[in-house]
């Protein structure tokens, strides 16, 4: 855009340059008037065709410092808008991150707090089981003792 202005007001300049030559070189054509008079007309207009020439050269550089300026701060706008907001999703990640750790680090002490209750529940499940059949195995005995005590003193 800034090359379009800036093509815009060089083409305006040839334009205004052209056109007064073109002016000039008709007026001494065409003028009634004596050689001095006619310099003293070229200088007039050449002096006007300067200052509007000047004017105009001033008026584009304000505007092009204007837009650099309003683009500047739109950059820096921007720029800082940007920051914050990959700033804040930088936290937010870190957050998050944090987060799942503390997450992970729970499951993994509950797994072993499970696995320990798991094996000192079988351990004790086993001991239960061993002092029954234990105790099975004497009632067993015990029986077989009787069994045979009541089955010998009628053989006798």
């Amino acid at each position: 855009m800034s090359n379009d202005n800036n093509m815009n007001t060089k083409d305006f300049l040839i334009g205004a340059l052209v056109g007064g030559l073109v002016g000039a070189a008709s007026a001494l054509l065409l003028a009634p008037k004596s050689g001095k008079e006619l310099r003293e007309d070229l200088n007039n207009q050449a002096l006007t065709a300067k200052e509007k020439t000047s004017g105009f050269t001033q008026t584009a550089l304000e505007k092009g410092s204007q837009y650099a300026h309003i683009a500047k701060e739109k950059s820096t706008t921007i720029a800082k808008t940007v920051s914050e907001q990959s700033s804040q999703l930088v936290d937010r990640v870190k957050e998050l991150t944090d987060s799942v750790r503390r997450d992970v680090e729970e499951l993994s002490q509950s797994a072993d707090d499970l696995t320990a209750n798991f094996e000192e529940a079988g351990i004790e499940i086993a001991n239960t089981v061993k002092a029954e059949v234990a105790e099975l195995h004497e009632e067993i005995l015990q029986d077989e003792k009787v069994s045979e005590e009541e089955v010998a003193p009628t053989r006798a």
